[in-house]
C-alpha cells in the first residue's frame, strides 16, 4: 500500500500529541534518503524518521536503530547547524496532500529568534525532502530539480518554495454529498467504484477505495451506478469524518507472518485467511510494515556485488560437481579393464600382434553348458599380447586411483557448496553495513574476494555485533548473523556451561543460551531453539530440527572454513518459530 493522506494525517495527530514543544536533540543521516531526527519532550525521547526514498517514502517515530555513516552528507551537517536545540513548534498537512511542514522555533547566526521548516513531501518516486527559511527560501533540498528535470517546478537553493502542481482531483475532506453525487454520475458512470474513487479525489490509497467499495457494496470490484452511489457516499464520507476527528485505528493486516497490508483503519475487505492486527500507534505500525522490507532492500542494494559472486562461485563448483560424478561413475569400468587384462594374459598363447579383437573363454566365469563363457576384447593390432594386457591394467590403475581422488574431491566441493550456501544465507539475514563489512571479510580471507570493492558506507566495529535476545524468564541468548558472529559468539564469548543451539542439517545461525550460572527452565530451552530455528534455512516449516549441547562440547576442526563445527554429544528439539514472538524477545 502506498502511504496515503490518509495515513500521513494519522502519523501527524501522533506527533502533534507527543511531540510538539519538543527539542531536537540529534541529526542523522543513515541513508542517502532518509532523516532521523532524535526529540526529547517531556513524554521521553522519540526518533522522528523522515524517509523521502522512492520505495517506501513515509514520516513517523521509528525505534528501529541504523547505523550512521563515518563522514555525513552535507544535507545532515546543515540540519544539524540548524535544527540542533530547535523547538519542534508546527505539524502540518497540506490540505490533504501528502505534503507535510514542521516548523522548528531556534536561533540563526547572530543568536536571534527564527522559525525554519522542513518540508517533507511524501510523493512515491516525486517524493523530496526540503529545508526552507521564515521567508519560504529553499535553503538546501535532499533532491534538487532544475530545468531539464521538470518544467513545472525547480527545486534548488535560494528559490521560493512552492508546493507541488495540483491534481485535477476533489479534496475528499471538502466535498459536499451533492458533488459526490453528481461526480459519481459523470465520472463514475461504468467504472468500478474503487477506480472512480481513484481518479476523482486526492490522497486516496487503492486499499482505501477497494475498502470503501466493500463496505458499501460488499465487493471490491462493483460497478458504480445510481443504485449504489448512495452508499458508497456514505461509508465515503464516514471514512472522512473520522480523519476529520482524528479517529484512527492503525491495522496490520498479515498473511501468517508476513505483513502484506496496513492503513490508519480497519480493513475488513481481507477475509479469514488474514490475521488484523489492531496497532497502538501509526510509527509501531510503519516499523512493524516497512522495518523488514527497508532492511532488505537496503542489503540487496548494497549487497549485489557479493550476492553476484557468491552465486557464480555456487554455480562453478556445482557444474564441477557434476563432471566429477560423470567421472566417477565412469570408474566403474576399471573392474571391467582389470577382467579383460587376466583373460588376455590366461590366453596369451592363443593372440599375435596384429589382431584387432579376439573371442576368448573366461576361465572365471562358466555358462550354464559347463563350459566358459567366451567374453570379446578389441586389441590394439600394433600392440603385443602382452603389451595389449598391460594397457588394460593401467587403465584399470588409473580408474582405482581416480575414484580415491574424485571421491576426495567430491567431499571437498560438498564442504565448499555447504559453505557458500552459508553465507549466502547470512547475507540474506545481514542488517547493517557492518554485517557485510564482515562478510566481505569473511570471503577476502576465504580467498573469493581479493578485488572487491570494500563497503564504505559505514565504518565496521573492531569486534562483531550480534542480535541479543532475552527469554521470558530472564536470560540473554545471542544470535550470530554471519560465520564469523558465529565463531565470536561460540568460542569467545559463551562460556563451558552455556547452551548452543543450531538448525539440524541446514545453514543458519549459531545461538547461545547464556546461563550465568543458572538452570534454564523449559521455556528458556524452547525460546533458543525457536530464535536458532528462526535464523536459519528451515524456517518457514512445521516442527524444525534443532541440535543443542552444551558449548563445551563444540568443537572446530583444523583448517575448517568460518563458522563450521562440529560436535558428537547433543539433544534435538522440534520448534515452530512464529516472527511476532522472536521480535518481541529482540533486545534492542
Amino acid at each position: 500500500m502506498a502511504f496515503d493522506a490518509g495515513m500521513l494525517a494519522c502519523t501527524l495527530h501522533e506527533i502533534r500529541e507527543e511531540s510538539l514543544g519538543a527539542r531536537v536533540e540529534k541529526v542523522y543521516q543513515p541513508e542517502r534518503d532518509e532523516i532521523i531526527l532524535q526529540i526529547r519532550s517531556k513524554s521521553g525521547g522519540k526518533r522522528l524518521l523522515i524517509n523521502a526514498g522512492a520505495n517506501n517514502p513515509r514520516i513517523g517515530f521509528s525505534t528501529e536503530q541504523k547505523e550512521n555513516p563515518q563522514n555525513p552528507p552535507m544535507l545532515c551537517v546543515l540540519l544539524r547547524k540548524h535544527l540542533q536545540g530547535a523547538k519542534l513548534i508546527s505539524v502540518e498537512q497540506a490540505g490533504f496532500e501528502r505534503v507535510v511542514t514542521l516548523g522548528f522555533e531556534t536561533r540563526d547566526e547572530m543568536g536571534y529568534a527564527c522559525e525554519v521548516f522542513l518540508v517533507a513531501e511524501v510523493m512515491g518516486k516525486y517524493s523530496n525532502l526540503i529545508f526552507i527559511d521564515g521567508k519560504e527560501k529553499i535553503l538546501a533540498a535532499l533532491k534538487t530539480i532544475d530545468f531539464s528535470t521538470s518544467s513545472l517546478r525547480q527545486v534548488l537553493p535560494g528559490m521560493k518554495y512552492e508546493l507541488p502542481p495540483k491534481q485535477d482531483k476533489q479534496d475528499p475532506l471538502t466535498v459536499t454529498r451533492e458533488e459526490f453525487m453528481s461526480l459519481a454520475e459523470t465520472e463514475g458512470d461504468g467504472k468500478p467504484c474503487d477506480k472512480f474513487i481513484l481518479s476523482s479525489f486526492l490522497g486516496i490509497s487503492a486499499a482505501v477505495a477497494r475498502e470503501i467499495s466493500y463496505r458499501a457494496t460488499g465487493s471490491t470490484d462493483t460497478l458504480c451506478d445510481g443504485y449504489n452511489a448512495s452508499a458508497l457516499y456514505r461509508e465515503f464520507s464516514a471514512l472522512m469524518e473520522k480523519i476529520r476527528t482524528n479517529d484512527f485505528s492503525p491495522t496490520l493486516i498479515c498473511k501468517g507472518d508476513t505483513p502484506v497490508e496496513y492503513a490508519f483503519c480497519d480493513l475488513l475487505q481481507y477475509g479469514k485467511d488474514f490475521t488484523h492486527k489492531s496497532i497502538g500507534g501509526a510509527g509501531e505500525l510503519l516499523d512493524l510494515y516497512f522495518g523488514s522490507r527497508d532492511r532488505e532492500q537496503r542489503v540487496r542494494q548494497r549487497a549485489s556485488d557479493v550476492q553476484k559472486l557468491l552465486n557464480n562461485a555456487l554455480a562453478r563448483i556445482t557444474k564441477k560437481l557434476e563432471l566429477q560424478r560423470a567421472e566417477l561413475a565412469d570408474c566403474a569400468k576399471g573392474e571391467a579393464y582389470k577382467k579383460e587384462g587376466d583373460v588376455i594374459t590366461a590366453n596369451i598363447y592363443l593372440l599375435k600382434r596384429g589382431m584387432k579383437e579376439a573371442l576368448l573363454p573366461d576361465y572365471e566365469s562358466y555358462g550354464e553348458d559347463g563350459n566358459p563363457r567366451m567374453l570379446k576384447i578389441e586389441l590394439d593390432e600394433r600392440l603385443t599380447p602382452a603389451a595389449n594386457a598391460q594397457r588394460l591394467y593401467k587403465k584399470y590403475n588409473k580408474s582405482k586411483n581416480a575414484k580415491i581422488e574424485l571421491t576426495k574431491q567430491i567431499d571437498l566441493d560438498l564442504v565448499e557448496i555447504e559453505y557458500l550456501q552459508s553465507v549466502l544465507d547470512a547475507l540474506e539475514r545481514a542488517e547493517s553495513p557492518s554485517d557485510l563489512a564482515e562478510i566481505r571479510e569473511e570471503l577476502h580471507k576465504s580467498g573469493y574476494a581479493k578485488r572487491m570493492k570494500p563497503e564504505s558506507s559505514g565504518r565496521r566495529p573492531s569486534t562483531p555485533t550480534v542480535a541479543k535476545f532475552k527469554t521470558d524468564d530472564g536470560l540473554t541468548v545471542l544470535c550470530g548473523k554471519n560465520n564469523i558472529q558465529n565463531e565470536y559468539i561460540t568460542f569467545r564469548l559463551a562460556s563451558k556451561m552455556d547452551y548452543w543451539f543450531h538448525a539440524k542439517n541446514v545453514a543458519g545461525s549459531h545461538v547461545v543460551l547464556v546461563c550465568d550460572g543458572k538452570e534454564p527452565t523449559d521455556r528458556d530451552f524452547t525460546q533458543a531453539a525457536e530464535i536458532a530455528a528462526y535464523h536459519s534455512k528451515a524456517y518457514g516449516g512445521q516442527n524444525i530440527a534443532v541440535d543443542y549441547s552444551l558449548a563445551k562440547n563444540i568443537k572446530k576442526p583444523a583448517a575448517a572454513r568460518p563458522g563450521l563445527v562440529i560436535y558428537h554429544t547433543n539433544w534435538t528439539a522440534y520448534v515452530t518459530p512464529h516472527a511476532d514472538d522472536i521480535r518481541r524477545l529482540r533486545v534492542k
